[in-house]
């Protein structure tokens, strides 16, 4: 029971393609966007979409794999865990991030690779 503690399972899409950074000691860090989105009906009956985004990042030989094989627009099944971490911009404006550190990941469909 403790993998429950912090743990995220996300389905959504790619909103952009991932970007790749390589820090010191060749340590790589991957990031990008995930939609997800919901549906409900409003107090008229009117189904309403709700589109969330999500903050992804991934390290190491994932970011990789990220690299290669994820696309914008691609489904998939991600699982990993919340994170938050702040930072002070150049204008001296704390600034709050969230963001779900990926550990694993299922491609359901990828544009770019439709027969």
């Amino acid at each position: 029971m403790n993998n429950l503690r912090n743990s995220v399972r996300l389905i959504g899409r790619l909103g952009m393609e991932p970007e790749v950074k390589e820090l010191s000691q060749g340590k790589k860090v991957a990031k990008f966007s995930l939609a997800t989105t919901d549906s409900y009906k409003d107090q008229l009956g009117a189904k309403v979409l709700d589109t969330q985004w999500h903050n992804i990042v991934v390290w190491g030989p994932s970011a990789d794999f990220v690299k290669k094989y994820l696309h914008k627009g691609a489904e998939v099944a991600i699982e990993g865990k919340l994170t938050n971490r702040n930072y002070t911009d150049k204008d001296g404006v704390k600034k709050y991030i969230t963001e779900i550190v990926m550990k694993d990941v299922l491609i359901i469909q990828d544009p770019k690779n439709q027969n």
